[in-house]
């Protein structure tokens, strides 16, 4: 008699949790979760220039277009540059590509806005928060790999789309328009042809002649590098800057217009909040009008975006690592848990929503940044500006920041895709087209939801509607069915397999034999399993039939349904060797 220690379960399970605590805490799973310990024992002095050097163009960049996307998510502009400052600093300790730069992006402003502007800031940096838990909470589990649900057609049409509403919420200010700038592309075109009547000139000239001065100045960069000559690399330099070129330019015509002609000719951004942010618990609960909202409130008013944008956000992040890791390897479990972590972080210290920046990532690898310590100083130019530049910023012009974001927007745009789709795969292009449209009419969050949904639904039908090839083989010794199965059938594609099977034994090939060809089968679950042998058996009684080349498991699975159809399988090269069989062996 066997007698059973009541001890060994509980052995069994703090043997278990040892051995899981002692690989969760071993050095190497620290390095990994803490990349800072890796690379900074091993930084060397000839980096320091190039990884300042970048970090100062990235900052250049990033002021600008903080500032734009604040205006974008309907913030004040200083919680642009809140969410740069302190996203640097957590990215540099935990990110994992010494590439990516991480901050506001014109996508996470556009989806943000609308909360902002019909309720308060305090939503803003809630999202934030919320973002980044799930963020966490999904790098912690590994569960990365959902994000790779999402197509390329899918993220091609709404990235589309976020640039068009972007753009189009930027009409207002383009043109100097009265009225509003809509929460989604429609809503603003139509509110651009309402007031149409209202445009300035002043905001339509300078926010033309930014674009133009931002073309120019690109193109003036062309075939120069920073190890070039001095004046080489000053145009070098001045093109990777030109967001923060054009910006200086229009405060200066800005700050003259109001001393010349003694009054605002232009729209400018006003005042900004000087300081660093203060820093506190996120807004869990928040008053707007005479209207209190607790936490639950809050995020019923969120809604589908507190789960959309972190998607969003884990998609940019990774997508752009990809693009700029050093052999395209990157780890998506660390990149999810350090935007996560900027994100909750941030929401502390007034964050708007944060990911990677593809623009100023791809500028950060052109100015040639070693380690992530180029973050440092974009960070510490972030603190001056906040600190000491705030009243400068007052003459920003809105007409020229317009310029600046639409100039952004179009070069998110991939025209090639649409080509490419077109050319090759109607059915994507399709695809591509209604999330982009769900995007534009009915806002950002519903088109890429939209999206996965149909593609589910196509890769859901896909699967029920699995290749079988029925083709009657003639020969000398007469004519065979071959029935060929595809790799994966599955319980939703047994009766599709029914119907093509007996459509095939159809009047005109009521008495030719059968081989039911499984060569290529590799997946059979019990119910298509259960389904083939019905079929099998109801085939039996009016026809010839054999089952080819069915590998040994997927056979056992077939015949603990019908043992005595066992001399039915065969092994051969092909269904020609068969013929001999028929009619005389079955």
């Amino acid at each position: 008699m066997t007698v059973i220690n009541p001890e060994e379960p509980k052995n069994v399970f703090r043997r278990k949790a040892k051995k899981w605590v002692r690989k969760t805490c071993s050095v190497e799973v620290v390095k990994k979760r803490l990349p800072i310990i890796s690379w900074l024992p091993k930084y060397k002095s000839e980096y320091f220039i190039q990884d300042v050097i970048a970090g100062i163009t990235v900052g250049l960049t990033a002021i600008p277009q903080g500032i734009a996307y604040a205006v974008i998510a309907g913030l004040s502009p200083e919680y642009g540059l809140y969410a740069s400052l302190t996203s640097g600093v957590i990215y540099v300790i935990f990110g994992s590509c010494y590439n990516v730069t991480v901050g506001p992006t014109a996508i996470l402003a556009a989806m943000t806005a609308k909360y902002v502007v019909d309720y308060s800031a305090d939503f803003a940096i809630l999202t934030a928060f919320l973002s980044g838990v799930f963020m966490f909470i999904m790098g912690i589990l590994n569960l990365g790999f959902l994000v790779e649900f999402i197509s390329m057609p899918v993220i091609s049409g709404f990235t589309t789309a976020a640039a068009l509403q972007i753009a189009a919420a930027q009409l207002k200010s383009f043109f100097g328009l009265n009225g509003s700038s809509g929460n989604y592309f429609a809503e603003s075109v139509i509110n651009f042809v309402t007031n149409i009547g209202t445009v300035q000139l002043w905001e339509t000239v300078l926010s033309s002649a930014t674009i133009v001065m931002l073309i120019l100045l690109k193109k003036m960069g062309q075939g120069c590098k920073r190890t070039d000559g001095f004046f080489k690399q000053m145009r070098w330099f001045i093109s990777l800057s030109r967001n923060a070129v054009v910006v200086v330019i229009g405060m200066i015509i800005a700050y003259y217009i109001h001393v010349t002609l003694e009054r605002d000719a232009l729209a400018i951004i006003g005042d900004i909040g000087s300081g660093l942010p203060k820093f506190g618990l996120p807004p869990f609960s928040t008053v707007v009008g005479e209207q209190s909202y607790n936490f639950i409130e809050m995020v019923k008013v969120l809604g589908v975006q507190s789960i959309v944008i972190p998607f969003v956000a884990i998609l940019e992040t990774i997508a752009i690592a990809k693009a700029f890791a050093e052999g395209g390897r990157i780890d998506a479990t660390q990149e999810m848990i350090a935007v996560g972590l900027c994100n909750i972080i941030g929401s502390f210290g007034q964050s708007m929503p944060i990911t990677g920046s593809f623009t100023r990532t791809a500028l950060n690898h052109v100015s040639g940044v070693k380690t992530p310590a180029g973050g440092v100083t974009k960070v510490l130019l972030l603190f001056v500006a906040l600190t000491f530049l705030t009243s400068t910023f007052y003459y920003i012009p809105k007409a020229s920041l317009a310029g600046l974001i639409i100039t952004a927007m179009f070069s998110m745009i991939d025209y090639q895709m649409f080509g490419n789709l077109w050319r090759n795969s109607i059915k994507e292009f399709m695809l591509m087209l209604k999330t982009m449209s769900i995007c534009l009419f009915y806002g950002l969050e519903y088109g890429i939801i939209a999206g996965i949904l149909i593609e589910a639904c196509l890769l859901l039908y896909n699967v029920a509607r699995p290749t079988v090839e029925v083709n009657v083989q003639k020969s000398e010794k007469g004519d065979l069915m071959v029935v060929t199965l595809s790799e994966n059938v599955s319980y939703c594609a047994a009766e599709h397999l029914r119907q093509r099977i007996m459509k095939g034994t159809s009047h005109d090939n009521s008495h030719v034999p059968i081989i039911v060809d499984g060569g290529n089968l590799k997946k059979l679950d019990y119910t298509a399993a259960y389904n083939l042998m019905a079929i099998i058996k109801d085939l039996d009684k009016t026809h010839q039939i054999l089952l080819l080349n069915f590998n040994p498991e997927l056979k056992k699975l077939c015949l603990s349904m019908e043992t005595r159809f066992e001399s039915k399988f065969l092994y051969a090269a092909g269904p020609q060797e068969l013929t001999d069989i028929f009619p005389k062996d079955v």
